[in-house]
């Protein structure tokens, strides 16, 4: 059984309709990479599957459970963080703030301590600069902050939101690193990025999203070598 399936799942905004009937799934241990162009649904399967909209029609499983109309906040508890678009941190707080904040659903003191050491140890720049306001951090040391904030609820599965965007060259190799590492450790990843190539550099799995509806699916590496993706979505 998949950890998370979406079944023919279709959003709408009014009268438009923003996706159109898709269905994929995410196994345990899998980074699986949603792409396409701006516009094509890939942030509103996302607020979907997290639970920010409802959908029309279908269902969101996951551990085979229906969490369709489960408010947002059950669903972090139930093991999904949400690593927004545009980072969305709390920019008058704190990096520890923030940090702490990621781990509003858990109880045990001690084991939010662990986690705590565990980001400081993966993201050594917000240790340095935690008692710092998250508004003054540049745009990658924010994106590791929401990545950071993200896994202090310990989610079994991260959906992240055009994590590259806006960051230098230098800093999107190491946010792909990052997610790399985060996948190593055990949390299985869905990944929303406008940057093909190295969502496909990374990724097992890939899903292509246009205006809503999935038009092709395969294993990343087959769709880097695809000559229609290539062009489309590669540059090349």
């Amino acid at each position: 059984m998949a950890m998370l399936e979406v079944k023919d799942l279709e959003v709408y905004y009014g009268v438009i309709q923003a996706i159109k009937g898709i269905s994929f799934e995410v196994n345990e241990g899998e980074i699986i990479a949603l792409i396409g162009a701006n516009g094509a649904g890939k942030t509103t399967t996302l607020h979907t599957i997290t639970g920010l909209i409802t959908p029309k029609q279908g269902s969101v499983i996951f551990e085979g459970k229906n969490i369709t109309k489960v408010p947002a906040h059950k669903i972090v508890q139930m093991g999904i963080a949400h690593v927004p678009e545009g980072r969305r941190v709390f920019a008058q707080l704190t990096v520890y703030q923030n940090l702490k904040m990621g781990a509003y659903t858990r109880k045990d003191k001690a084991e939010i301590e662990e986690s705590l050491k565990n980001v400081y140890k993966r993201f050594p720049r917000l240790e340095e600069r935690k008692n710092q306001m998250a508004g003054t951090l540049s745009g990658g040391e924010q994106q590791m902050l929401a990545m950071g904030r993200a896994l202090m609820s310990h989610p079994r599965i991260i959906v992240m939101d055009e994590p590259s965007m806006g960051l230098s060259p230098i800093l999107v190799n190491e946010i792909f690193d990052i997610i790399q590492s985060v996948s190593t450790g055990g949390t299985t990843v869905l990944l929303v990025e406008q940057n093909a190539k190295k969502a496909l550099a990374i990724a097992d799995r890939a899903y292509v999203l246009e205006t809503g509806k999935i038009v092709q699916e395969g294993r990343a590496a087959d769709l880097m070598d695809d000559e229609s993706i290539k062009k489309a979505y590669l540059g090349e």
